[in-house]
């Protein structure tokens, strides 16, 4: 009788950390595709971005076109 009462407690112990290793999932998954939709809204961010930078290098300013004359 004893041993069927701590074979039901390991079980039932064994189900619970289960569930809880389940919702953890669940949650990782949750965080992993939440960051995957922001990296994705990024990356069309950034590719919106370079396409407003210029592609041609002349027409690229220097910082030190932008000195006041007293420099």
């Amino acid at each position: 009788m004893e041993a069927t009462h701590d074979t039901d407690k390991r079980l039932m112990d064994l189900e619970v950390k289960a569930s809880f290793a389940e919702d953890l999932l669940e949650q990782l998954n949750r965080t992993v595709f939440l960051q995957q939709k922001q990296i994705e809204q990024l990356a069309r961010e950034l590719a919106a971005l370079r396409q407003q930078i210029p592609q041609d290098t002349e027409s690229r300013r220097s910082l030190h076109d932008d000195l006041p004359p007293h420099y």
